[in-house]
C-alpha cells in the first residue's frame, strides 16, 4: 500500500471506492459500473486490475490484517530498549490509525467476512490470531498479573473498543480526529488496566 504522502495508485484509489460503497450498501447492493464511476472509469475497466468484486472483497479484508499485522511487528522491532508500557501504547496508536482512518473495513469485515472464498476467509483468521497473541505478549510484559487466557479476553475487548468508531459516524458524533484518537488511546489503557484483577 502507499504511504500517506504517496499518491494513490489507480488500483488504490479502486479499492478505497469499493471499500466504501460496500460499506453503505453491502457487497451485493454494489455493481461494478458504480466501483468504476466512483474513481472515473468503465465498470469493464475494472477487470485490468481485479477479476470482480469477490476479488476486491478478499484483498480489501486480506490486505487490512496483514497491514495491521506488519504495522504491529514494524512497532515491536523499533521498540529495541523502550520500557513495554511505550511498546503498548504505540500498538494502540496503530489501531487506532487504522479504526479512524479505514472505518469502511470495519464495517465490510463486520459484514462480509462470510462471504470471502474459504481460503480467504482462513488467512484473514490466521492473520488476525497473530496480531492478537503480539498482543498478548506486550500487554502480559505491562501488566504481569494478568493470566495469558484474561489478557488475551482484555485485547479482544480493546478491539471492540476501538473499532467501534464506524458507530459514530453520523456528523458531529465525534470531537475531532486528535481528540477522539486520545479519547480513545486513554480508554483502551483504562481497559487493560481495569483487567488486572484487584
Amino acid at each position: 500500500m502507499a504511504t500517506r504522502t504517496d499518491a494513490p495508485t489507480r488500483r488504490e484509489q479502486i479499492l478505497k471506492e469499493a471499500a466504501r460503497l460496500f460499506a453503505e450498501r453491502g457487497f451485493h447492493g454494489v455493481g461494478v459500473d458504480e466501483i468504476g464511476a466512483a474513481v472515473g472509469i468503465s465498470g469493464p475497466g475494472l477487470y485490468r486490475h481485479f477479476a470482480g468484486k469477490d476479488a476486491m472483497l478478499a484483498e480489501l479484508l486480506v490486505g487490512i490484517s496483514e497491514s495491521l499485522l506488519t504495522g504491529a511487528k514494524r512497532r515491536l522491532g523499533e521498540a529495541g530498549g523502550v520500557a513495554p508500557g511505550a511498546v503498548l501504547d504505540s500498538l494502540i496508536e496503530g489501531h487506532i490509525d487504522f479504526a479512524l482512518d479505514d472505518r469502511p473495513l470495519i464495517t465490510l469485515h463486520d459484514r462480509e467476512l462470510d462471504r470471502l472464498r474459504d481460503a480467504d476467509r482462513k488467512l484473514v483468521r490466521q492473520l488476525q490470531r497473530q496480531y492478537v497473541e503480539l498482543w498478548v505478549g506486550v500487554v502480559r510484559e505491562v501488566y504481569p498479573e494478568l493470566a495469558e487466557p484474561a489478557a488475551r479476553s482484555a485485547v479482544h475487548s480493546v478491539f471492540g473498543l476501538l473499532n467501534s468508531t464506524p458507530h459514530l459516524a453520523r456528523p458531529g458524533s465525534l470531537p475531532g480526529r486528535e481528540a477522539t484518537a486520545g479519547l480513545l488511546h486513554r480508554m483502551a489503557r483504562g481497559a487493560f488496566a481495569a483487567a488486572v484483577p484487584e
